[in-house]
């Protein structure tokens, strides 16, 4: 269940095949206001990003803008403290 005081950060797998897909991946998150950091890894393919948020409503949003499919590798959970709650992986993500 999500409680707005977690802190998570979720590894995604995406196909941003080109600098422009790239590009409006980014701008998306940068939109997001719930997101504080965020990672694009383009050889890899996989989207990091950090924030109070709810992991699969952002994946649903990423995943509306873009058209394309959006498979969540892991989520971290974390404490407003810092501490490490739990980490969840997801291996059907992908």
């Amino acid at each position: 269940m999500f409680m707005p005081g977690k802190y998570y950060c979720m590894l995604m797998k995406i196909n941003v095949d080109c600098n422009a897909c790239c590009r409006k991946l980014r701008r998306i998150i940068l939109n997001m206001k719930e997101i504080d950091s965020n990672l694009i890894e383009q050889q890899q393919c996989r989207v990091c990003v950090c924030g109070i948020f709810k992991p699969s409503d952002v994946a649903r949003k990423i995943q509306k803008k873009m058209k394309r499919r959006v498979g969540i590798l892991e989520i971290q959970e974390f404490n407003t403290d810092g501490n490490e709650q739990g980490q969840r992986n997801n291996p059907a993500g992908g």
